[in-house]
């Protein structure tokens, strides 16, 4: 086993989040899920689920700590709905939310977090910003990701990837893993996110990494550490 730790899974039942439990699953590593509904939690992964869920909101603390305190990691895929008028928005999800998360995390000695952004945090001016500054929201959840997890005896790893599609399964493409938000555009599938997330439990490359990640050329991969050890080093 390449991690042995407990990972807890927050918006497991979102697409990328989905994949993760997928991947967490595939590696034999032990896992909790953190969702707001159990019914789409039991109807999505099976009954055999039902004793790794804390059913909760991530605007409540009190239930968060619930969910946190016997995990070893966090993977943090929520994210608001920006297209829904009806859902909080990105303040509360995207930028609350995740800080609350981490706050919680640390606070039951939860040593490592790993944060699924988006790429272009760092542009005010891109158009995403027009729905409730989402990006922005996002930037001010990581940059307190980092506060709190940069400290020694933690780790954290934030992933910013470009737009999401449902195309593939994982490792079918070459990647492009950047720092400092220099890449403009471009897409990858949700199960290479999750395959990113999960592989940064146990590459010590990646700990206490920002980095964007999009899918280049169809070529099989065994894993995508080596991109992650390219970043360390272009950083």
């Amino acid at each position: 086993m390449r991690y042995s730790g407990t990972v807890l899974v927050a918006g497991a039942t979102g697409r990328t989040g989905q994949w993760v439990v997928k991947r967490l699953i595939h590696y034999g590593i032990d896992y909790r899920l953190f969702v707001r509904s159990g019914e789409k939690a039991l109807e999505t992964f099976g009954p055999e689920i039902i004793d790794r869920i804390t059913i909760g909101s991530i605007e409540n603390e009190y239930e968060i700590d619930a969910a946190v305190k016997n995990a070893d990691a966090v993977i943090c895929a929520i994210g608001g709905n920006v297209m829904d008028p009806d859902q909080p928005p990105p303040s509360v999800i995207d930028r609350d939310g995740v800080i609350r998360l981490a706050h919680r995390s640390k606070r039951h000695g939860v040593k490592r977090f790993i944060l699924v952004s988006s790429l272009a945090v760092t542009k005010p001016d891109h158009p995403l910003n027009k729905y409730g500054n989402v990006l922005t929201m996002k930037l001010e959840g990581e940059n307190e990701v980092r506060r709190l997890y940069g400290e020694k005896g933690y780790s954290y790893t934030i992933l910013r990837p470009g737009g999401l599609i449902d195309e593939d399964g994982p490792l079918q493409h070459s990647m492009l893993f950047d720092t400092g938000d220099k890449i403009e555009t471009g897409n990858i599938n949700r199960s290479d996110v999750a395959q990113a997330a999960v592989e940064a439990l146990w590459v010590q490359e990646a700990q206490n990494l920002t980095f964007e990640l999009i899918q280049q050329n169809a070529l099989s991969q065994d894993s995508f550490e080596p991109y992650y050890k390219q970043a360390a080093q272009s950083r």
